[in-house]
């Protein structure tokens, strides 16, 4: 079998430029490793990363419509992908800095997760798109 590794994830969004700002605030996603424009479609993309390699690319399509969860598991009402999950350090520091300084919505509070020692919570970037914020016990 070849090796296979996670490589980007894909987010609608209806304000590219808003959401590039907000994801380089947020979570240090300042690197463009590509742009494309397609007129015809009325699709614009961007791929940032970050310098660990995480990597998320956003897609701004005219008339494009939200679909934004009331809560972390009303997501899942819909058979398609339902968050973005992403490890952090400290989860109470980076719930409050990124509720507070950044300005996303509060979704879950930090609470234990079934694995003993993890934690979670939930967020909402700016256009609602759900986030999860993963803290794994320390080594």
């Amino acid at each position: 079998m070849t090796a296979v590794r996670f490589h980007h994830i894909s987010l609608s969004v209806a304000d590219l430029t808003a959401q590039e700002a907000w994801y380089g605030s947020a979570f240090g996603l300042t690197q463009v490793d590509e742009r494309l424009e397609l007129p015809d479609a009325g699709v614009r993309t961007v791929v940032l990363s970050d310098a660990a390699g995480l990597r998320v690319e956003f897609v701004e399509r005219s008339g494009s419509s939200p679909a934004a969860p009331t809560d972390a598991f009303a997501a899942t009402a819909v058979q398609t992908f339902t968050h973005l999950a992403l490890q952090v350090p400290d989860l109470d520091a980076e719930f409050a800095r990124l509720t507070g300084e950044c300005r996303a919505a509060p979704v879950s509070p930090p609470a234990p997760g079934a694995t003993g020692g993890m934690r979670y919570a939930y967020i909402a970037d700016p256009e609602g798109n759900l986030l999860e914020l993963i803290e794994v016990p320390r080594d």
